[in-house]
């Protein structure tokens, strides 16, 4: 009985560990180190049987599937030239103007997060914009490199597949057929995204104003395998699309996709590329695996049956503000256990009290534009982080939190005050 009893406690209590050293990064580790050790934590110690912790892990193969793929197909991108013939493109068309290049980086961040996802968009987008700056001569390329990180959650709920997220929420025959997608959650994109957009060129305009650019960069060719991967990283898209109409999962046809361009690459040089291989970030699979294990605690100890039963009840006692408050808790809540243990969570709960759509939309907002506060608050920032740390790039918690509060307050209240709006 007292194991029964201690069991919630000691699954709360790492969960808020594991949130607090993914956040702090103790000795510098790496974010996979803590989430892996709290896994074993929990299993060593009785919280959740090692059968359950295996199941967890299995859960996320779908996920593995799709990073493995998206991160091998952009890794070849990159080294294949593509990014910076694309770069050539996009300074160019910028024509020497800082807030130029600013929104034409966005739009494309949007294109990328609507079609591929948001983790795409940080691990395909995120080089390609250093890129762009690098062959721009850009002093300092943070303010565009912050478009990648704050688009791919702006812009994660316009489609099912812009966000692996969506899919854990509304699974088990529960995802809405795209035109009632639409009908639900194009106002609130079109507001998040336009906010976004709004705030996060406001907070920058001091930067852009300061900053110039180089007005036409000499362009080169694209080689054969540049084009190989762009053609890899086209027909992954559209599989993805094809394969979400079809409530197919998504990680299969990614990993193919990724397998696929290896493979042509390696024919035409005649040899694998094996930094390709070498430069991908291995580590986020144990990380995602770690919480994986760690919601599935959550699970078993019964606590996710509590939660379920105190959001059902919240919405019970205030009909009209139940599903917006819950958004925003949600939003708030994302950030501090990170947004995809924080999606199992919801989906789990969602399909237990057979949420209404005022509230599994509004939780579906919380869980994707909520992460915009904190470096820590999705998998899409942590891989942004990557992305930026290869490139000798560092971003604190505190330097984009300011940012966070200031962009992702105001477009969380509107998109969420817009779907309370068409459902009242």
């Amino acid at each position: 009985m007292v194991f029964q009893v201690s069991a919630p406690i000691l699954s709360l209590s790492v969960a808020a560990l594991t949130a607090l050293t993914l956040l702090i990064r103790p000795f510098k580790w790496p974010e996979a180190v803590w989430a892996v050790l709290a896994a074993a934590l929990l299993t060593g110690a009785g919280a959740i049987p090692l059968l359950d912790a295996w199941a967890g892990i299995a859960k996320g193969l779908d996920v593995y599937l799709f990073l493995i793929g998206m991160m091998l197909i952009a890794e070849l991108a990159r080294q294949e030239g593509l990014f910076d013939w694309l770069a050539l493109i996009a300074t160019n068309h910028a024509k020497g103007s800082p807030f130029k290049l600013f929104t034409l980086t966005y739009l494309v961040g949007i294109l990328v997060t609507v079609f591929m996802s948001n983790d795409a968009t940080a691990v395909v987008l995120t080089p390609a914009v250093y890129a762009a700056c690098q062959a721009a001569r850009v002093k300092d390329p943070l303010p565009y490199l912050l478009i990648c990180a704050f688009t791919a959650n702006a812009a994660s709920f316009v489609l099912p597949i812009s966000n692996p997220a969506n899919l854990v929420i509304f699974n088990g025959g529960h995802m809405p057929a795209l035109a009632d997608w639409l009908s639900t959650f194009a106002l609130p994109s079109a507001l998040a995204i336009a906010i976004t957009f709004a705030a996060l060129l406001w907070n920058q305009r001091a930067a852009l104003a300061a900053e110039t650019l180089a007005a036409r960069v000499p362009g080169t060719s694209l080689s054969l395998t540049g084009k190989v991967a762009g053609l890899g990283l086209t027909v992954t898209a559209i599989g993805l699309i094809t394969a979400s109409a079809l409530h197919v999962d998504l990680g299969w046809p990614t990993f193919a996709g990724g397998i696929l361009t290896l493979s042509i690459v390696s024919i035409i040089k005649r040899q694998f590329p094996s930094q390709a291989l070498e430069d991908i970030s291995w580590s986020v699979i144990p990380l995602v695996a770690g919480l994986f294990v760690v919601v599935e605690a959550l699970g078993t100890s019964g606590v996710l049956d509590m939660l379920a039963v105190s959001v059902s009840r919240l919405t019970e006692m205030h009909p009209q503000l139940g599903a917006p408050a819950a958004g925003v808790l949600t939003a708030i809540v994302a950030n501090l256990v990170n947004n995809l243990p924080a999606g199992l969570v919801a989906g789990n709960i969602v399909q237990s009290i057979h949420a209404s759509p005022a509230l599994s939309g509004s939780i579906l907002i919380g869980i994707d534009l909520g992460p915009n506060l904190s470096i820590t608050g999705s998998l899409a920032t942590i891989l942004w982080l990557n992305a930026l740390r290869r490139e000798g790039i560092k971003v604190g918690f505190w330097q984009f939190l300011k940012i966070g509060t200031v962009v992702m307050f105001p477009a969380l209240l509107a998109a969420i005050a817009s779907l309370a709006i068409q459902n009242s």
